[in-house]
């Protein structure tokens, strides 16, 4: 077998990127799981109908609030001891509820609800409360379909806080 090697150029060292911007990938939800075990590093979600999504990450401006955020609701429920609260790398698992596997970058669950399930994989449960935090590379309406599926799902209050228009969006029921 002979192997050709071509000398390697200023060009093949410029990064090799993936645009799947315009395409559509569909996997199981045994799929995505195993795409996350395998790839730790990736920022992942799979929709209602089964569309894998990539998440950029998304900056130190995003992040910061995103921290904050995390942590105003983290410090009012130790205060409270209403509950557990989460942040972004918390994944929920709503395939039972004709569901994907959502990411939100807050979330919150009444503590009574959480007696018996298991938490070391994504919570097979809808939370009480989300929060989602657009950032710079966020489109707004994936955002609020997010939201709307969040609703559809059982979410009793639910915000999407777009600092770039100093709005929020408050989802609840009625």
């Amino acid at each position: 077998m002979t192997v050709a090697h071509t000398p390697m150029t200023s060009m093949d060292r410029q990064p090799l990127l993936l645009n799947v911007s315009n395409a559509s990938l569909t996997v199981t939800p045994e799929q995505f799981d195993r795409l996350c075990l395998d790839n730790p590093d990736l920022r992942l979600e799979l929709t209602a109908e089964r569309k894998l999504i990539v998440m950029a990450p998304t900056g130190g401006d995003s992040s910061e609030k995103n921290f904050d955020l995390a942590l105003e609701v983290g410090i009012w429920n130790r205060q409270t001891g209403l509950g557990r609260a989460f942040d972004s790398s918390c994944g929920y698992d709503f395939t039972a509820f004709a569901g994907g596997k959502l990411s939100p970058d807050v979330s919150w669950i009444e503590r009574s609800r959480l007696e018996g399930v298991e938490i070391t994989g994504f919570i097979p449960i809808v939370p009480d409360f989300v929060i989602e935090l657009r950032s710079t590379t966020d489109r707004l309406k994936p955002l609020q379909e997010k939201m709307q599926e969040y609703q559809r799902l059982g979410v009793k209050l639910g915000l999407l806080i777009n600092p770039k228009s100093k709005q929020v969006e408050i989802y609840r029921p009625g």
